[in-house]
């Protein structure tokens, strides 16, 4: 008979390592489950955690059983009801005929019950963001680590005097005066032992010329040691020491998102719903994948600016369309604020595509001129159900001159907000 015993510290069912190996031994089939549940909850809900449930022919476990072959001796069960020779009959109405299959339920049979578990919010943010990137950016840090920057590296002989470190100068200059003057000074208190046992001897009345010699021949020695222990200096150039600085390039990691949304009249309250829960989206994107990133909200109607997150979301303002006044703006703050040598530059936009015509060909030509020769990436997405209008057709020629900056997409309800976002920010293979 084969035993087999389990030596693991943790019990079962109660092992954080055990459960990170079930998720990554079903990670397939795990993100399978995650994306159906994204099309099934808003993007307010995004962030929570959530039950997955997977078919129970997904999670089967490898067992031990014994190969074919071999001598075995198996000890069965007894019964109370049959005898050797009996013949077992049929169970009523079918009953036994098999179950309804597995995860499926049938009042003539029986099946298994898919395996469902609950994930927690960080997992269902990894499984829901892990292949997606803000594109380019390796390649931008690569390429700009033209600035630089200073790091302290140990210490120096020389230097400048701003650069001086004094505690370390003074603890040389201590450490030398000791390492020069120990045996000076070692012999000074040896003279000093001596001429103390000779004032002992002269108080208890042993007294004569030779004591007298020696006394003055010690005090003489003592005090040409103390002449040279005076004569080190204090603190000599050798002891300084400066603060050594050196060189190290500063690759360019940072990186700026600006979210760019049209509040015009023509955007209703449905359209506009749908691009705050793109930007919503994307905003938490940004905050859970990249650590060191500014968010720069613009809104624009007929004029241009630039709010806070409350503001962009929520504000009620309201007018005509002008598109150019938010890409103006768009290019003012990255050239006051984020240099492209410095920055990796990304801009997402959100418009129903109504603008002016001849306001449409301006946003073409800010573009093309002004903003994408800036910019890492630009994201376009027009929402509505209607055809597309003059600015997606102007966006074209953009998308054309810059096939690897530059994308568009439509929106015409919120059940494709989740896979327009993939499709922007997937990442793509190098």
């Amino acid at each position: 008979m084969t035993h087999i015993i389990d030596r693991r510290l943790n019990g079962k069912n109660k092992s954080t390592v055990n459960r990170q190996r079930f998720l990554d031994r079903y990670k397939k089939h795990i993100k399978e489950a995650v994306n159906q549940t994204i099309k099934q909850r808003s993007i307010q809900d995004m962030e929570q955690g959530t039950e997955i449930s997977l078919p129970s022919r997904d999670v089967s476990e490898p067992i031990f059983h014994h190969g074919p072959g071999g001598v075995n001796t198996r000890v069965h069960p007894g019964n109370k009801e049959f005898h050797q020779g009996d013949h077992i009959a049929r169970p009523p109405s079918g009953g036994g005929a098999g179950g309804a299959g597995e995860g499926k339920a049938s009042n003539q049979g029986e099946g298994m019950d898919d395996f469902v578990f609950q994930i927690s919010q960080e997992e269902f943010l990894d499984y829901m963001f892990e292949d997606l990137e803000l594109p380019n950016l390796i390649r931008k840090q690569l390429k700009d680590a033209t600035s630089f920057e200073y790091h302290r590296a140990g210490f120096t002989n020389s230097g400048t005097p701003d650069k001086l470190n004094v505690v370390r100068s003074l603890r040389n200059a201590h450490a030398r005066r000791i390492a020069l003057g120990g045996k000076k000074r070692k012999r000074a208190k040896e003279i000093l032992m001596q001429l103390k046992a000779l004032e002992e001897e002269q108080e208890a009345g042993k007294t004569n010329d030779d004591l007298e010699v020696i006394r003055n021949a010690l005090i003489q020695e003592l005090e040409e040691l103390r002449h040279k222990l005076g004569k080190l200096p204090f603190i000599d150039d050798f002891d300084l020491r400066y603060h050594n600085l050196v060189k190290v390039p500063l690759p360019s990691t940072r990186a700026v998102m600006f979210c760019v949304m049209d509040v015009s009249g023509s955007m209703t309250q449905a359209i506009k719903d749908i691009a705050k829960r793109f930007f919503i989206l994307l905003f938490l994107f940004l905050k859970r994948n990249y650590k060191q990133i500014d968010v720069v909200f613009i809104r624009h109607h007929t004029t241009a600016q630039e709010v806070d997150e409350e503001t962009f979301f929520y504000s009620r303002e309201t007018g005509g369309t002008i598109v150019s006044s938010a890409l103006d703006l768009t290019a003012e703050v990255i050239e006051q604020r984020y240099n492209p040598a410095d920055w990796n530059i990304y801009v997402a936009q959100a418009s129903d595509g109504d603008n002016w015509d001849d306001d449409s060909i301006k946003c073409a030509k800010l573009l093309m001129e002004k903003i994408m020769p800036l910019v890492q990436y630009f994201a376009y997405v027009e929402i509505g159900s209607r055809f597309h209008q003059n600015l997606w057709e102007e966006y074209k020629q953009v998308a054309t001159t810059f096939p690897d900056q530059f994308a568009m997409q439509d929106l015409t309800d919120a059940a494709d907000i989740y896979p327009v976002f993939r499709e922007l920010f997937e990442r793509k293979e190098a």
